[in-house]
């Protein structure tokens, strides 16, 4: 059995989620059954229908994509934990922040419920832009995106860096890089705005009234902060703070992981989303492995991944981390 204090949960954002997604576990096991029906009441709305069986142009709306994969990621979370799962940290990327501290006991699912709904709400309204991503480090693709008034985004590894801007900036960054750098091919995300700069103070100004509403509690594990790139404070003044500046601020994920390694986490489980042209949960692939495997290459750090997304990668995961099939009994 691994120890938890080695074992971080990681838990994807937007961009992670598909229609037919959680499905199959509330099928299989009432407790996750139970946390898409909450959903359901806490949003007076059939959301777990649309996770289910789309259609996928409403599901990728940013107001319902927030709370569908936060629904997913809590689903993957409960059945793993009734295993008796446990770790020593756990994190989230951009959106999976909100998983991540339910997952440590710092919010209620039913608070992060609203505050999603919220912020994916505020963020579709207020912003605007488009974000791509470059395989490029951060010092090499900054001048060239702010000449055109684009901002970072987000810091996902060394050689990976997301800008957002207007999508006639971020034509211009993209045309720029080309000429310079012929073999640095930008990948254009599928958000409904600029997320995490500038274009997004707006709705940081209205969402922190939001933050404010909602009790936090003291974490039960640690939690890493996209904002900082560090561990949260317990203190939930400091984690209200952090998440207003992470609308706004880039997500300094590989900073969130070499955090992790520097502490020893050997055994990193991912929880939620999927993506992938199949169309049965089963088919899908984790959001973040490329990700976590390429950071782990470069920091030279080794660790066990596993993914624990739909029926089979959650039943190996508790096999992996907890050295029991009884999860097999959870069935409704």
């Amino acid at each position: 059995m691994v120890n938890p204090a080695k074992i971080a949960a990681l838990f994807p954002g937007q961009g992670s989620q598909a229609v037919g997604m959680g499905w199959d576990l509330a099928e299989r096991w009432q407790s996750a059954a139970s946390v898409f029906e909450a959903i359901d009441n806490g949003l007076d709305a059939s959301l777990s229908e649309l996770c289910w069986n789309g259609p996928e142009d409403d599901l990728k709306l940013t107001e319902n994509t927030q709370p569908a994969l936060l629904a997913h990621s809590a689903a993957a979370w409960t059945v793993l934990s009734d295993a008796g799962f446990e770790v020593g940290a756990v994190a989230g990327h951009s959106l999976g922040e909100y998983s991540a501290l339910v997952a440590a006991k710092a919010l209620s699912f039913e608070s992060a419920l609203r505050l999603v709904q919220k912020r994916g709400e505020l963020m579709g309204t207020h912003g605007e832009g488009e974000m791509s991503a470059f395989p490029m480090d951060l010092d090499t693709i900054r001048p060239i995106a702010e000449r055109h008034r684009c901002a970072i985004a987000g810091l996902n590894l060394p050689e990976q860096t997301v800008i957002g801007g207007r999508s006639e900036d971020l034509e211009s960054v993209e045309r720029d890089v080309k000429e310079q750098y012929p073999r640095k091919r930008a990948f254009r995300l599928k958000t409904e705005g600029a997320f995490h700069t500038y274009y997004m103070v707006k709705a940081a100004q209205h969402f922190q009234f939001d933050l404010d509403a909602v009790n936090f509690d003291p974490s039960e594990t640690r939690v890493l902060s996209n904002f900082s790139g560090g561990y949260h404070e317990s203190d939930p003044v400091d984690i209200r703070a952090r998440l207003f500046f992470q609308l706004f601020n880039p997500v300094l994920w590989h900073s969130n992981l070499v955090t992790a390694f520097g502490d020893g986490i050997n055994t990193i489980i991912e929880f939620g989303g999927g993506i992938g042209k199949a169309t049965e949960p089963e088919g899908k692939r984790p959001n973040l492995e490329g990700m976590i495997k390429k950071a782990m290459h470069a920091a030279g750090h080794e660790a066990q991944y596993q993914a624990a997304i739909n029926v089979q990668s959650i039943k190996d995961a508790a096999e992996f981390v907890c050295g029991t099939g009884e999860i097999d009994s959870q069935q409704p």
